[in-house]
Formats: C-alpha cells, structure tokens, sequence
C-alpha cells in the first residue's frame, strides 16, 4: 500500500509510476463505516468536534518524524512503497486540498471537486528531494490552517455537501471524518503505532 486518499476514476487505471510507486486505486470511504484494521482508528466514533484537535496532533506527530535522519528519511522500505518523506509530503498536501475542499463545500452549493492525482502530486512535487524541515514547517501550518477551518464550522454547515469525481458524496461532517483516517493511516505507515 502506498497512498489512501484516492481520487481515480474508471477511465483513469492504476499503472505504474514514474517512481516506481503502484498507486493505490482502493475506494477508502469505507471507513467512514468501520474500524480501520490496520492504523486502528474508527473515524465513525470521532465526534466532529475533535477534528481541529486531531489534526493539530498529528501534525506534531509528522514534525517529530521528520526531526529524524535526513537520509533514512528519503529511504523507501521497498522500492514500491514511500518514504517517511513522501509520506509526510502527502500528508502535507492532503492538508492543503482539503482545506480547498471544505471552502467550497461551503462555499457552494454541492460542488464538484476537481480530480487530485496523488501520485503525480508525488512525482511532479520530486517529494523524495524535499527538504524535511521545510516540509515540517508547511505541514504543521497546513494542518493549523485546516484545523482552523474545521473549528470555524457551525450548525447547518456540517450538512452541507460536496461531491468527488469518482461519484462519492460528503456532507462536511463525513468529510471532516474522511480526512482524519489518512494521515492517522499514513503515521501508521511510517511508525507501525496503531491509535
């Protein structure tokens, strides 16, 4: 496994890619349902209210790991699977689209979002040759910029809904929801602890 936050579509086909990564092309809205038996965390029972507060902690969590070896950083466990660099940088993004996304939600009335490839996201980014500590740094300010975005939500808003290309549906709670499991899955991916 590689990546979780999937937008492909039918008409867009896992291949291999440029990095050698082979996307992972699994619809994830399943654990809006159930316990995810790998990382642990049951999005279900996350009362919307915890949001802001779990994604700032996990953002503390990412900066801790990238206060580690720089070269061991950049290392993939496998050919096929990230580096505890690309990870982060994936997380670093998946803060910033759903930022974007939680404004349109808002914003209009059941948006559309535009489709996010996550795996040319990595190749184009050149994720392995980021800098840790500045990716720290645009995580942790990402994860605060969404957080703050996530407190700022009131009453009916968390009704409100958007939808992705390949044909789910969320309201802003289930969203909110959603967006926890993936970095909470991918801390799991670099550090093996389960929530």
């Amino acid at each position: 496994m590689t990546t979780s936050a999937q937008d492909r579509t039918p008409e867009h086909p896992a291949t291999l890619a440029e990095d050698g990564i082979v996307p992972d092309t699994k619809d994830w809205t399943w654990v809006l349902e159930r316990p995810c038996p790998d990382c642990g965390l049951d999005s279900a029972a996350v009362p919307r209210e915890a949001v802001p507060g779990l994604i700032r902690a996990n953002a503390e969590a990412w900066v801790a790991v990238l206060a580690g070896d720089g070269e061991a950083l950049r290392r993939r466990p496998s050919p096929e699977v990230w580096s505890d660099l690309e990870y982060a940088c994936h997380v670093r993004d998946v803060f910033r689209l759903f930022h974007v996304r939680l404004g349109l939600m808002l914003g209009q009335e059941g948006p559309d979002f535009p489709n996010w490839d996550q795996d040319e996201t990595a190749v184009a980014g050149c994720y392995g040759e980021q800098r840790p500590e500045e990716v720290a740094a645009d995580l942790a300010a990402a994860a605060d910029v969404l957080a703050d975005a996530f407190a700022g939500v009131r009453g009916e808003q968390w009704l409100r809904t958007g939808n992705r290309s390949d044909g789910a549906r969320f309201t802003v709670e289930s969203f909110a929801r959603y967006l926890v499991h993936d970095p909470v899955h991918h801390l799991f991916d670099v550090t093996g602890e389960r929530v």
